[in-house]
């Protein structure tokens, strides 16, 4: 499916001031996720890599600061009120190196983080949550009016890529939860197509990437059940890496990285 056909990948290394945000050990976070933007680079993307920034502890988990989109870049704001400076670095990027057109949020009360944002290829779900509002959620819808919008009432504290992320063409994983299963429930009443769903023994498995043509999941450490389900049900190629370390503090596997596919231009010599 083109829309999960991307050329680039934008990551922020990960800040020594993150082990503020709970008990991760940080030298293997740094490991883990080095691994996760070689494992980028070898499903070709064109990876930039950001430098860490001290100042702001969260500033790995690019996902939160836009939401892109057939080449155009929402700039989200991020409904945790320390992490409003991620975006700016976030905006440059998309728009100096990666050439974008970039949509600002108009709205002052609008609260967006991009972990809430799902889009199946054929429409956007937005989860409303301790960090994205009605408001955020109509910032999606005008940014991309494209494509059906819906939002869908999340529990706190967390985001809705925790529980259900695309795993493949129409796919949903989500997990076995019963938190998990609600949100899928509602999604399923709004949505404005069907889906197939895949059903995970670990909550914690839910959170996974779909990218040219090949599933991302966690490791077999992690999820030993949730392994076992997706080499038994998925049938394209896979590829797994332990994001355990970054994952106490996040969504997983989506929350370190913004996909983007930008067309070929070419120049003039």
């Amino acid at each position: 499916m083109a829309a999960f056909r991307y050329t680039h990948a934008v990551v922020c290394r990960i800040p020594l001031s993150l082990r503020t945000r709970g008990e991760i050990e940080l030298d293997e976070a740094k490991r883990q996720h080095e691994a996760y933007v070689r494992l980028l680079r070898e499903l070709g993307l064109d990876v930039i890599e950001l430098p860490p920034d001290e100042a702001l502890p969260e500033c790995v988990f690019v996902e939160d600061t836009a939401v892109v989109c057939n080449g155009t870049a929402l700039i989200t704001r991020p409904g945790a009120p320390h992490r409003a400076k991620e975006v700016e670095t976030i905006r440059v990027v998309l728009k100096k190196e990666l050439d974008l057109p970039i949509i600002e949020m108009s709205d002052a009360k609008a609260k967006l983080d991009g972990g809430d944002v799902l889009f199946t290829g054929r429409e956007f779900f937005v989860g409303i949550s301790q960090w994205t509002n009605e408001a955020g959620a109509r910032a999606v819808a005008a940014a991309f009016p494209e494509y059906p919008c819906t939002p869908i009432k999340v529990p706190d504290p967390k985001h809705l890529k925790t529980y259900i992320t695309v795993g493949g063409p129409d796919l949903l994983c989500v997990g076995a939860g019963k938190e998990a299963q609600e949100v899928l429930k509602r999604m399923e009443r709004e949505a404005t197509f069907s889906y197939q769903t895949l059903t995970l023994p670990e909550d914690d498995a839910a959170n996974v990437l779909y990218l040219n043509g090949t599933l991302v999941h966690r490791s077999i450490d992690e999820i030993p059940q949730s392994f076992k389900v997706f080499s038994e049900k998925i049938d394209y190629p896979r590829r797994s890496v332990n994001i355990s370390q970054l994952a106490k503090t996040s969504c997983g596997l989506s929350s370190s990285c913004i996909l983007v596919r930008r067309s070929r231009h070419i120049r003039n010599l």
